[in-house]
């Protein structure tokens, strides 16, 4: 309980009480990009996004756990139509890295890749290599700076 009550918090303040919380931020909308075709993060999705977390933060479990609860916000906040849906995103990963190149790092192309097994439709794989595409683009255009 106590456990869950800090995670919230965490989550509420991310901005103030969280290190390099934009970091994180910009992390999970990457992965969100790739899970938000859904009304909910189904389970493939979800063990996918927990091993990436543990490649990305190892040893840190809370920052794992913190990037899993921002992904969960950011997806509930699409599924509200809180201004949020493909292009906002987009557009918000592109001023991201336009004001912060050094986030263009974050994108692993390869850990994004993965989420393409859990799409059943061959519509959705197609966008997905679309959007995998424009962000290798991304990485390719402002990494050069």
């Amino acid at each position: 309980m106590l456990t869950k009550l800090k995670f919230k918090l965490l989550n509420m303040f991310r901005e103030f009480l969280v290190y390099h919380s934009s970091s994180l931020e910009f992390r999970a909308e990457l992965i969100l990009l790739m899970v938000m075709s859904n009304n909910h993060i189904v389970e493939c999705e979800e063990k996918i996004i927990k091993k990436i977390a543990a490649e990305i933060y190892g040893d840190n479990a809370d920052r794992s756990r913190l990037l899993l609860e921002t992904i969960h916000e950011l997806h509930d906040k699409v599924l509200v139509k809180n201004g949020l849906d493909y292009t906002d995103l987009i557009m918000k990963i592109t001023n991201d890295i336009k004001r912060t190149p050094r986030f263009v790092n974050k994108i692993n192309i390869e850990h994004l890749k993965q989420f393409k097994v859990c799409i059943a439709e061959e519509e959705e794989r197609i966008f997905h290599d679309r959007i995998i595409d424009f962000l290798h683009e991304l990485k390719e255009e402002y990494g050069k700076l």
